[in-house]
């Protein structure tokens, strides 16, 4: 009883999955993917064992549609399913059992399908549809935004109870930890969505400072110290960002700049000031360089 969407992002290659439903803990349960081999939706009456089974169909070299078909065949109760898969070539293919609850149904377009079961109204999924095409930017927030027309429309009639969002990488790693960029789980909530949008807003931000880490192992210390505070401008209120950008910059040489972003963090949480202590104690940090900063604070 469940509205979500499956896509692939053919600039990228980024596979995804977004969800809202009235249930507690929808995210361990609707969406699946793995980069490079495709994404599954599974719900209404939901078999939960078609996320793995249908990515490991799509690993063996199934398509889209071989994969659904493995599925149903092997499934008891086909005509109470809802399922939607999408392969890393962006072939989509989607089921609605005949016994789902209406207002139940889908849509397919170009690699992706958006499926919903117990909603208000039947236009859920076209408004899906048409939110999710005509939005631009990266593939999670056209996903959210699909979401939020399915909402404007009555959504799921019992209400809302938790959300998730799962995208794995178009350039897969072979570490599936890594491949996992975005993976956002609100378990209970009374606007799912709104949660949704602020934990996706923080992950942008930690993204930016998962960049800097990279440019930093690099040798590119000042590329690293620019990328850190972008993270710091997408996501203000995260204190730590400003703490660790801030500590970089001082390393860097720029004490006065460097210090005031970590006064920031110090200002919201005074404990920060022994983390400088420990970062010393552990060979991560200068003595002499926590002393200034630490005089500057």
């Amino acid at each position: 009883m469940t509205y979500s969407i499956v896509a692939l992002d053919r600039k990228t290659g980024e596979l995804g999955v977004a969800v809202q439903s009235h249930y507690f803990q929808v995210g361990p349960v609707v969406p699946w993917a793995i980069a490079g081999v495709g994404a599954v939706a599974t719900q209404s009456m939901v078999n939960v064992s078609f996320g793995p089974l249908g990515l490991d169909y799509l690993g063996a070299g199934y398509t889209a549609a071989q994969t659904l078909k493995a599925l149903l065949a092997g499934d008891t109760q086909p005509e109470a399913r809802q399922v939607s898969v999408v392969d890393a070539a962006g072939n989509v293919a989607t089921h609605t059992g005949a016994k789902c609850i209406p207002a139940a149904g889908h849509l397919i377009g170009d690699a992706f399908s958006v499926q919903a079961n117990l909603m208000e109204k039947d236009t859920v999924w076209g408004a899906m549809a048409e939110a999710f095409t005509s939005t631009h930017g990266h593939l999670a927030e056209r996903m959210l935004a699909a979401l939020d027309a399915a909402e404007a429309e009555g959504g799921d009639i019992r209400g809302k109870q938790s959300a998730a969002m799962l995208v794995v990488t178009g350039k897969p790693t072979g570490h599936s930890w890594e491949d996992r960029i975005i993976e956002l789980r609100v378990e209970d909530a009374r606007d799912p969505l709104q949660e949704l949008r602020r934990l996706l807003h923080i992950k942008r931000a930690y993204l930016t400072d998962t960049e800097a880490d990279q440019l930093e192992a690099a040798g590119d210390v000042a590329g690293a110290a620019r990328k850190r505070e972008e993270g710091v401008a997408l996501a203000p209120e995260m204190h730590e960002l400003a703490f660790w950008a801030g500590l970089q910059i001082a390393v860097n040489g720029e004490l006065d700049r460097g210090c005031k972003l970590i006064a920031r963090a110090v200002h919201v949480e005074p404990r920060w000031r022994e983390t400088l202590n420990r970062l010393v104690a552990s060979d991560r940090l200068q003595s002499d360089v926590a002393q200034a900063i630490s005089e500057r604070l």
